[in-house]
């Protein structure tokens, strides 16, 4: 299943959906969808029997910071039925980086997309459970931003001295 066969099934099934083939470096399909087709696309990516991705293996993203559309979504598919891999990309807009949850067409997006909200600041727009996962609930910023300030300054805490027996 090559990304040209995968582009006009969804392109049939999901008219306004904008998609764009994009190069790969190894033998998985890699499509482009838009920001606002991405739920509807993934539900038709999931349900469609000439495509079945059940499985999403890995989702995550990219932060290209200075360029612009400063993130890419990334989503790694997989159908058992036909033996196929599909990488998913979505582009984002650094000033306006949310989209649409795909909770609702795999289950286990939910853990991945919090992640991504937590590491990276996307937002995930009807998400079941938006709160941090991986930081603790008071932490400022997203650290896998790469404007994200590496050196933080803190003033060094003592609270005993050490004793060695």
């Amino acid at each position: 299943m090559d990304d040209t066969t995968i582009i006009a099934t969804l392109q049939a099934a999901v008219p306004d959906a904008v998609l764009e083939s994009a190069a790969s470096s190894d033998a998985h399909a890699t499509i482009f969808v838009s920001r606002d087709a991405w739920p509807a696309v993934a539900r038709e990516l999931r349900q469609r029997p000439e495509l079945s991705f059940e499985f999403l293996a890995e989702l995550t993203a990219i932060d290209f910071w200075p360029r612009a559309p400063r993130f890419e979504l990334v989503c790694l598919l997989v159908s058992p039925a036909h033996r196929a891999r599909l990488r998913v990309k979505v582009r984002l807009t650094g000033d306006d980086a949310h989209v649409g949850t795909v909770t609702g067409v795999w289950p286990a997006a939910n853990w991945l997309e919090r992640e991504v909200w937590d590491m990276f600041g996307i937002v995930f727009d009807g998400h079941p459970d938006a709160r941090r996962l991986l930081m603790p609930e008071d932490w400022e910023g997203h650290p896998l931003r790469k404007d994200y300030p590496v050196q933080i300054r803190m003033a060094p805490r003592v609270t005993e001295a050490l004793q060695v027996t």
